[in-house]
């Protein structure tokens, strides 16, 4: 929908009771549908998402891109109006050692030194890399000590209970570290991702640990569908 009729997708999601969205750079995001938005400026998104009533802080960009051209991605950030830029992964080995887990945290400081000069908040999701293992530890644990508090904030994937990440006790366990959250729901029984609201995930305590934790953005992320159906559940949730 997006790489088709970007305007027309705002427009839905906009219809279905969302005020604010995530974007992904179409340079970093070319492969999962985002290339169609490289036709449009940052001022043309701008006012796409403006028409639609939309705001949008924050966007994902792949760590390659940053690596490749780190100002001119701030730039079309800026442009944008963005507040906010995450990465999904830090890219790292399958199996680190934890030199390799230095050696990228260290990249990412200056990363997020890089973007605070420009008035931008670098960030860091939880996939692939982050949930591999380092000396007996959970990689993404280990970050936490590496990254500095001020220069990298955290966004946690909620779907990560499939791997035995609970967002409740993530939030808890780091205040203040945690930016966003893409929100999913779960089903223990099934083991898939469900409406939110549907499965057995525990809204009222994650929601009240991110309140806490000093999440200031909620992202849904799934299908149409399931996004949808879990616009009443999050419309009447009181935390």
């Amino acid at each position: 929908m997006i790489a088709k009729d970007f305007p027309g997708t705002i427009k839905v999601l906009a219809a279905g009771g969302f005020q604010s969205i995530e974007l992904c750079s179409p340079v970093g995001y070319a492969d999962s549908g985002f290339a169609g938005l490289a036709k449009y400026t940052p001022a043309e998104l701008r006012k796409i998402l403006s028409d639609a009533g939309v705001t949008c802080v924050s966007s994902h960009f792949g760590i390659g891109e940053l690596r490749k051209d780190q100002p001119g991605r701030i730039a079309w950030a800026k442009e944008l109006g963005l507040t906010q830029m995450l990465v999904p992964s830090l890219g790292g080995p399958k199996n680190p050692t934890m030199d390799d887990v230095k050696r990228v945290a260290d990249e990412y400081n200056q990363m997020g030194e890089r973007a605070a000069a420009a008035g931008i908040q670098q960030g860091l999701h939880n996939e692939d890399f982050e949930c591999s293992m380092v000396d007996g530890k959970r990689t993404y644990d280990v970050l936490f000590g590496l990254l500095d508090p001020k220069l990298v904030k955290f966004q946690f994937q909620v779907s990560t209970i499939a791997q035995g990440f609970d967002a409740a006790e993530y939030l808890t366990k780091y205040p203040g570290r945690f930016i966003s959250m893409h929100v999913q729901g779960w089903s223990a029984e099934t083991k898939k991702i469900t409406p939110v609201g549907k499965g057995t995930l525990d809204w009222k305590k994650i929601f009240s640990a991110a309140k806490r934790g000093g999440i200031q953005n909620y992202f849904v992320e799934m299908n149409l569908d399931f996004m949808t159906a879990s616009v009443p559940y999050l419309r009447n949730l009181q935390v």
